[in-house]
């Protein structure tokens, strides 16, 4: 299959679960995703995306190799779709500690940053919690920021946030 060639063809769940079963756990063909993952072309890079993230969660060590360049990527001028779908994956995974401090400084801007569509700032919101339960401090400044935003907030990050403050 020519990955890129049916990412192309059709932005579709169906299409998405079509490049997901044929890559599997195979990390050959997962490198060659995340290789379109990071490429400049937009449309190509926001399925890939999708894809990503589908796969990640049930063969999470495939991603384990990119997590360092994934976390440099947010930093740039990313799609909201690669932040959302990188996020996502995040949540679920054991950063390392080397990468915390830059992941959690990414999340408390996307907290911070009223015009951060509200799918990001859910996911950012998970993994500042993540990457903060075991530090005192750390919680209390996310705390800090969550009570800030709560008045100009979607029900959506208001709920998420709820869980987190309780």
């Amino acid at each position: 299959m020519d990955i890129r060639k049916e990412l192309l063809k059709e932005h579709s769940k169906a299409q998405i679960n079509k490049i997901c079963k044929y890559i599997s756990n195979d990390q050959e063909c997962f490198d060659e995703l995340m290789t379109i993952f990071f490429t400049a072309e937009t449309r190509l890079v926001q399925r890939a995306s999708w894809a990503v993230s589908t796969i990640a969660e049930e063969h999470p060590y495939l991603i384990k190799p990119y997590i360092k360049r994934m976390v440099k990527n947010l930093k740039k001028n990313a799609h909201d779709s690669v932040k959302r779908n990188s996020l996502r994956i995040f949540q679920f995974m054991e950063i390392p500690v080397s990468l915390q401090g830059e992941l959690l400084d990414i999340c408390f801007d996307y907290l911070i940053t009223p015009k951060v569509p509200v799918a990001i700032k859910a996911f950012a919101m998970t993994v500042a919690y993540n990457l903060s339960a075991k530090e005192e401090d750390l919680m209390k400044e996310l705390k800090i920021i969550l009570q800030d935003q709560l008045p100009f907030s979607s029900p959506a990050f208001k709920s998420r946030a709820h869980k987190i403050l309780k």
